[in-house]
């Protein structure tokens, strides 16, 4: 079924994006995968492709224009190039950290921050999950206490995307003993005396993506860097949680769809019993499943994106679109990779790295459990 989310300028966005990640991603991505971590370099090209600056006002060095289908394309091209965990910090930046400087930042804030982010010269990360804390933004217990015209801060975050290179994380920190209203967002700057990163985590997938713990030892930050008001910081990440998980479910699907492609190109290629493997039954009635589980969600995912461009997409919506794209991204990657024979197994087809790779996306940006308890709540059934 033909889709209809995009328009001419998506699809001339798109073509430029298949440059970029050629040129600029595809002959550097084993390298990156080997050292876990992108060069600093991939965000200025990012930026100069224009990947930060699709929703940032023009006076900031951006375009303007609030329309998420710009990161479907380049979440669709990226997982087709099998190349997507090398975007994974980059489009970090623009889905997930981008909003709280546009939507929290003061005016001084914006001028300060958002034209380096713009360009691609200064990486940004979010720090919410904490170790003895994951999908419960309540209970965080890093602590921020006022000391004249900076926050002390001291306490512990993991799992941090972009925490190796990140210039600006915005931090999720306790200022108040109110599960809710004691928590705000405190953006600390690189170099600040007392705050270190520690061990850049060595993953089961997503090589190419830097995944840091991050600490706070008496970390002094201007109060000038609180994001949004004091004690509103829990309603600010939770109004941003539904892009984060739109963009979740996106990427999920994106490969999905990449790993069906790459699957039927084998099926059609490798020989058993005389014959191709998708001469078949079996397998033909395999990705017969898989195509069409694929092609319902994207329709589904399509009309989030389009409501979310309106303003309309609420946080059952999303959490029902990143749970269900992630889980059929696992049950899809699977499925080629057993169709792939011993080859799904060796880590130069992408198929097998897509495998690994998927594998955390039902547990970031909150796992599928939390997603099924928030549309269960919707429902208001006692």
């Amino acid at each position: 079924m033909k889709r209809i989310l995009f328009d001419a300028e998506h699809e001339d966005y798109r073509e430029s994006v298949r440059t970029f990640l050629a040129k600029e991603v595809t002959p550097h991505y084993a390298e990156w995968e080997r050292a876990g971590i992108v060069a600093r370099e991939l965000f200025t090209k990012a930026g100069e492709l224009g990947v930060f600056g699709i929703a940032v006002p023009e006076q900031y060095g951006g375009a303007g224009l609030r329309d998420f289908r710009y990161s479907v394309v380049l979440q669709e091209e990226a997982a087709r190039a099998a190349v997507a965990p090398a975007m994974l910090g980059p489009g970090l930046q623009a889905d997930i950290c981008l909003p709280y400087y546009l939507e929290l930042a003061t005016a001084e804030q914006k001028q300060r921050w958002l034209p380096g982010i713009v360009a691609g010269e200064t990486i940004t990360a979010i720090a919410m999950t904490e170790p003895g804390t994951g999908s419960d933004l309540s209970g965080i217990s890093t602590t921020a206490t006022r000391s004249g015209e900076h926050y002390v801060i001291d306490g512990a975050k993991t799992f941090i995307t972009n925490g190796i290179n990140a210039d600006l994380v915005i931090a999720a920190v306790r200022t108040g003993p109110d599960p809710h209203r004691g928590i705000s967002l405190i953006v600390i700057e690189r170099g600040t005396p007392g705050f270190e990163r520690g061990r850049k985590l060595d993953k089961t997938g997503l090589h190419a993506q830097d995944t840091a713990e991050l600490s706070f030892a008496g970390a002094r930050v201007p109060v000038a860097n609180l994001l949004g008001a004091e004690g509103e910081g829990f309603f600010g990440l939770t109004r941003n949680l539904a892009q984060e998980r739109l963009s979740c479910a996106v990427g999920g699907l994106a490969a999905a769809t990449a790993a069906i492609g790459w699957t039927i190109d084998h099926v059609r290629e490798r020989t058993a019993f005389g014959r191709p493997l998708g001469a078949l039954q079996t397998v033909r009635h395999t990705l017969a499943e898989l195509v069409t589980e694929v092609d319902v969600a994207q329709h589904y995912l399509d009309r989030c994106v389009l409501a979310h461009n309106d303003g309309e997409l609420t946080g059952e919506d999303a959490a029902k679109a990143k749970w269900w794209c992630t889980e059929l991204q696992g049950r899809v990657l699977d499925s080629c990779v057993q169709l792939h024979g011993g080859y799904g197994y060796m880590t130069e087809y992408p198929v097998a790295r897509a495998w690994a790779d998927g594998r955390v996306s039902r547990i970031y940006a909150g796992a599928t459990e939390i997603m099924k308890e928030i549309i269960g709540k919707s429902l208001r059934l006692g």
